[in-house]
């Protein structure tokens, strides 16, 4: 299936276009489907950006679009910075910043404090308006420090309780804390927030373009 990905993010362009080409799927950006628009995400939950984006391009387009709303929750600072993740410091998209703010907010929390989850909502807008949302998540811990050269956002600083063995979705324990940013790019993808919800998506996608009245937000589990 051909889809448009609604997100102007190129880090995240690229690994919804990793997870979903060998799924089968070709995934169109926004530049290559001749748009050039940036919906002001309004919604107090990931499912509703979600939603904002994806429906704003589909509307645009005429084409199916996905759209991924996603973000960190750590526990020690009530789900923040939550639905304000990539905003975090004031400016939007200042990876850098977002994460110092983060390490001044967690300096004085005890390991045992220091529990956290990434957060992915994916939502399919059809032309005719059918739409569903897929939720997936990561739990782990924030570190002490950066560590890490791949990856984008908040994963130096994250560090799942799992990752995955390449070449299949099976997951192992974490035993040496590596973070997001240090992980291949198969060992995240099997066990990531945005991998889960799009391997949801795919497992219920067949239901959803066989039901013509279909308005549904499906929520995983976490180890799918």
């Amino acid at each position: 299936m051909e889809f448009i990905a609604a997100t102007n993010n190129a880090h995240k362009l690229k690994e919804m276009r990793r997870i979903l080409e060998k799924m089968g799927h070709r995934v169109l950006s926004q530049r290559e489907a001749g748009l050039d628009l940036d919906p002001d995400e309004t919604g107090s939950t990931f499912s509703e950006n979600a939603c904002i984006k994806a429906k704003a391009i589909c509307d645009a387009s005429g084409k199916p679009t996905i759209a991924d709303d996603s973000g960190l929750c750590v526990d020690a600072l009530n789900g923040a910075p939550g639905v304000y993740s990539a905003r975090y410091c004031g400016r939007h998209g200042d990876d850098g910043e977002n994460n110092r703010k983060l390490m001044r907010e967690m300096k004085d929390v005890e390991q045992e404090r220091r529990g956290a989850k990434f957060v992915s909502a994916i939502c399919i807008w059809m032309p005719d308006q059918r739409h569903a949302v897929f939720e997936g998540e990561c739990r782990g811990k924030i570190g002490f420090e950066e560590k890490g050269e791949n990856g984008f956002g908040y994963d130096p600083l994250f560090i799942p309780e799992e990752i995955g063995i390449p070449g299949t979705v099976d997951t192992v324990h974490n035993e040496l804390c590596r973070t997001y940013a240090q992980l291949t790019a198969d060992e995240k993808d099997a066990i990531s927030h945005r991998g889960r919800a799009l391997r949801l998506m795919e497992k219920q996608l067949p239901e959803f373009l066989n039901d013509a009245g279909l308005l549904a937000t499906v929520t995983g589990p976490a180890h799918l």
